[in-house]
C-alpha cells in the first residue's frame, strides 16, 4: 500500500512527567524495560550521582569504601552515597552516568542529572563537568539539591551562604561552557505561611534569580529512617502530610520565587514526588498520588510545569516496583504502578502532536528534545482489531526511532529490523473500523549530539529517512483450519 506521510511536531504537555531511575535506594533500570512496562517515554529521566574527587576513597561508592557498623542514617558516610560521577578532571565519559544518559536519550527522553558535589572543588572541575555534559542535548542539571537541608555532605562542609554562592558560580560556568543546558535549583520553599518567606531566603535569593528552573522536593509521606529502622506507629523516623497542603506549599513557594525575581516567572517543578508505602501501605500510596494529581488538574492557574516521580524501582517502598530481595534485576509491581500508568497516559500529561504538511521522501527529521522534535505521521486504516501489526525496516538504514500507535510507544534500535506493534492493542483493543496514525521520531542512536550537524548541533540532532518501512497489518490468522 502507498502510504501518504505528513510532517508532525512534538510539543510540550500541559504538565510534563519525569521519572527518577536509580539512586541510593535502587539500581538503574534500562529504558527498554521501563518503556514496555509503562507504554510511553517520559519527558526526562532523573539520574542521581555525586562528585567528591578530593575525598579519601573516591571514586568508590561511599557505602562500599566507608562501610561501617556505626552508620545509622543513610547520609552518615563521609560523602553522599549516590553513584559516583566518573567524569570531571582525570575522569572519562565511558562509565556512569554517561552510559545511562545515552540509554535515556536514545529512547527519546531528556536527561535530568542530579549531582551532589563538593563545593570546595577547584573551578576547573566544574568547567570539565560542563564540557562532559555538552553533547547530551537539552540536559537539565540539578546541583546540590535540597540545598537548605542538613543531611548532604555539602551542607555539612559549608554554610548555607557558601552553598548558595557555589550554585551561582557553577550555574555561570555552565552558561559559559554549555549554554543550552538548564540548571535546576532545588532549595527551600515557603514553609511558614505567616512570614511568607522562602527558607534561608536571604542566602538563596541570588541563586533563585540566577537559575533556569525552580524546584522543591516534598514527599506526601516518607520513611526517612530507611533502611536503618522499621516505620511503626509512634515512631519518629517517618512523616505524612496533607496532600492539599503539599500542593499549596509548592504553589506558595513558586509565587514567592516569582516575587523575588521581580515578577518574572520561570518553570516550577517538583523534582521528587511520591508517598512512601512504608508509611501509607501499598494501596494508600496509590491513593495519595491520585489525590495530588486530581488537585493539580483541577487548578486552572497553570503555574506548575512538571513533576518527577521518585522512583521506578526501589529497595524500599518508594517505587512503582519493589526490588526483589532475591534478585535485584527483578521488580515486583506495586498498586501505584497502574495508577501512575493511568496518570501519564492522560492527555493532560502527554506531549502534544501538531500535524503539518504532507512530505515526500527522503526527509530529514530534527530531534531537539522530548518537547521539541519533528517526526512523521502515517495514517493507517484498520478494518477491525488486527491479528498482526508490525513494521519492517531495511537493515541497511540502521535507524534509531521512537514510534507511537494507539497510545503505545515503541523503540527501534539501529540493530532491529522488525518491530511488533501488537501490544498497542492488548490493553486497548479496537472496537471496530477506525483510522489511526503511526508516529515516528528519530532521537540520536548514540544518545549524543553530533558537532557535524551544523551550528545548532548542541540542541538539535538530524536524521535522514530515505523511505517509509513496510507496514504489515492483517485482520485474520494466517490459517483458520487445523490440519
Amino acid at each position: 500500500m502507498d502510504y501518504k506521510a505528513k510532517l508532525i511536531n512534538l510539543t510540550p504537555a500541559k504538565c510534563a512527567v519525569d521519572l527518577s531511575d536509580g539512586s541510593e535506594r535502587g539500581e538503574y533500570v534500562n529504558q527498554d524495560y521501563i518503556l514496555h512496562t509503562l507504554g510511553r517515554p517520559h519527558r526526562a529521566v532523573n539520574l542521581m550521582f555525586c562528585y567528591y574527587p578530593l575525598d579519601d576513597g573516591w571514586p568508590g561508592r561511599a557505602s562500599e569504601v566507608h562501610k561501617s557498623d556505626s552508620v545509622t542514617f543513610q547520609w552518615d558516610y563521609p560523602y553522599d552515597d549516590y553513584f559516583p560521577y566518573t567524569g570531571g578532571i582525570n575522569g572519562n565519559t565511558e562509565g556512569e552516568p554517561f552510559k545511562s544518559m545515552r540509554d535515556v536519550r536514545a529512547h527519546g527522553q531528556d536527561v535530568i542529572l542530579t549531582l551532589t558535589i563538593d563545593p570546595h572543588v577547584p573551578d576547573e572541575h566544574l568547567v570539565q563537568i560542563a564540557k562532559d555534559l555538552s553533547t547530551f542535548g537539552r540536559l537539565m542539571i540539578r546541583i546540590n539539591h535540597e540545598a537548605t537541608g542538613s543531611w548532604f555532605s555539602f551542607n555539612k562542609r559549608c554554610t548555607y551562604q557558601e552553598v548558595a554562592d557555589f550554585y551561582v558560580k557553577f550555574h555561570n560556568i555552565i552558561k559559559k561552557e554549555a549554554p543550552h543546558i538548564q540548571t535546576i535549583l532545588c532549595a527551600g520553599g515557603v514553609e511558614d505561611k505567616n512570614s511568607g518567606e522562602v527558607e534561608k531566603e536571604a542566602e538563596f535569593t541570588e541563586a533563585i534569580r540566577a537559575t533556569d528552573i525552580w524546584s522543591v522536593d516534598k514527599y506526601l509521606a516518607l520513611h526517612y529512617g530507611w533502611p536503618y529502622d522499621v516505620a511503626e506507629r509512634g515512631g519518629k523516623s517517618h512523616l505524612r502530610y496533607n496532600t492539599a497542603a503539599v500542593y499549596e506549599f509548592a504553589k506558595r513557594s513558586c509565587m514567592r520565587y516569582k516575587h523575588l525575581c521581580g515578577g518574572k516567572i520561570k518553570p516550577m517543578v517538583m523534582s521528587e514526588l511520591n508517598a512512601d508505602g512504608d508509611v501509607t501501605g501499598a494501596a494508600g500510596q496509590a491513593e495519595m498520588i491520585k489525590e495530588f494529581i486530581d488537585i493539580l488538574k483541577a487548578d486552572d492557574e497553570r503555574w506548575f510545569s512538571a513533576f518527577t516521580f521518585y522512583q521506578f524501582r526501589d529497595r524500599g517502598r518508594l517505587g512503582l516496583e519493589i526490588e526483589d530481595p532475591n534478585n535485584p534485576d527483578v521488580g515486583i509491581k506495586q498498586p501505584v504502578l497502574d495508577t501512575y500508568k493511568e496518570i501519564i497516559h492522560d492527555p493532560f500529561f502527554c506531549p502534544q502532536i501538531v500535524e503539518k504538511e504532507e512530505i515526500n521522501f527522503p526527509v530529514t527529521l530534527r530531534w531537539g528534545g522530548a518537547e521539541d522534535a519533528e517526526g512523521i505521521a502515517v495514517p493507517l486504516h484498520f478494518e477491525k482489531n488486527p491479528v498482526f501489526c508490525e513494521v519492517n525496516f531495511n537493515p541497511k538504514d540502521r535507524l534509531n526511532l521512537m514510534m507511537e500507535l494507539n497510545g503505545t510507544w515503541f523503540y527501534k534500535s539501529p540493530n532491529a529490523t522488525t518491530i511488533d506493534l501488537m501490544s498497542a492493542f492488548y490493553e486497548n483493543p479496537l472496537k471496530g473500523e477506525c483510522e489511526l496514525t503511526l508516529k515516528i521520531f528519530a532521537p540520536p542512536a548514540s544518545g549524543e549530539n553530533d558537532p557535524s550537524h551544523g551550528g545548532s548541533w548542541r540542541e538539535n540532532y538530524f536524521t535522514k529517512i530515505e523511505s517509509l518501512p513496510n507496514i504489515r497489518i492483517r485482520f485474520e490468522p494466517v490459517m483458520d483450519k487445523i490440519i
